[in-house]
């Protein structure tokens, strides 16, 4: 039998390091820190080494699908699949950004959602039975669907909103900012949020498309780990191994536990966000 291996991406550093350290001290199989920077990764494998915990390191940019095809040859090639995959890479434009909400809108989608579908494009082929697959999001997301035309909204909380439906959806958002007209189209005026309401509304359709899948068992949710004090948000109220929390909760579900599956979780509870008002009692940070 193939040895076990799970993969955070984004994991040099604040929560993404945090999980990865709670699975070296929780999973039985090698761990890997992904990074865009090598220097970054290997840094980081130096400091849990400090802690008697023994990852590994893979260069990773969820923005390149040269990076990614890389990263699936590697696991083929030593693994044979996957049992673990937390999509935790991501960014944000600090408050106080210069740059052009259409830069913010294009490069905020790049990474934090079509990087992630373009990670599971590649990697969902090399699940096992029993895998467990966690996107770190957030409750912008569901923040922002508070604040989306209702016509819109509806299309998020869809039960047939398939993936390219999905990605047609979230490729308009930038289209429509660059024209000018995002908030006359139902969009809000926040990249962040859509982003991540991207990777919650993922979950759900990844759940769906999973249902008939001949391997058994595969769980998929997302989580927000909170408001974690990191380089995208300094001000948090968190450690980042207090956000690793959640996410490590569901990389780490017990096998045939059947549930949460396909959900949005905060503090390890499942946050409900596809009914009209749910999960709306938020406000932009």
């Amino acid at each position: 039998m193939s040895k076990r291996v799970a993969v955070v991406t984004g994991s040099n550093k604040g929560i993404g390091l945090a999980i990865v350290r709670a699975l070296c001290k929780n999973f039985d199989g090698d761990v890997f820190v992904t990074a865009r920077d090598e220097g970054r990764g290997q840094q980081a494998i130096k400091d849990l080494e400090k802690e008697n915990l023994h990852p590994k390191f893979h260069q990773l940019d969820v923005t390149s699908k040269e990076s990614i095809g890389k990263l699936k040859e590697f696991l083929e090639k030593n693994y044979g699949g996957l049992d673990v995959l937390v999509n935790n890479a991501g960014m944000a434009f600090k408050s106080n950004s210069t740059a052009p909400f259409s830069e913010q809108a294009e490069v905020s989608l790049a990474c934090n959602y079509f990087g992630t579908v373009d990670v599971c494009d590649a990697l969902f082929p090399l699940l096992r039975p029993h895998s467990r697959v966690v996107h770190v999001a957030s409750r912008a997301g569901t923040m922002a669907l508070g604040y989306m035309g209702k016509e819109l909204a509806k299309k998020f909380r869809s039960s047939t909103l398939t993936q390219s439906e999905l990605n047609a959806l979230m490729n308009q958002f930038v289209s429509d900012v660059k024209a000018g007209h995002h908030k006359a189209n139902g969009w809000p005026d926040w990249a962040y949020g859509t982003s991540k309401l991207g990777a919650i509304a993922l979950t759900a359709v990844q759940f769906r498309a999973m249902a008939g899948d001949s391997r058994e068992d595969i769980l998929i949710n997302c989580c927000c780990p909170g408001l974690v004090a990191t380089d995208m948000f300094p001000k948090g109220s968190k450690t980042p191994d207090q956000g690793a929390e959640t996410p490590a909760y569901l990389a780490m579900l017990p096998v045939n536990t059947g549930k949460p599956q396909g959900e949005f979780l905060g503090e390890k509870k499942v946050i409900p966000w596809l009914t009209d008002g749910a999960g709306m009692s938020f406000k932009p940070l």
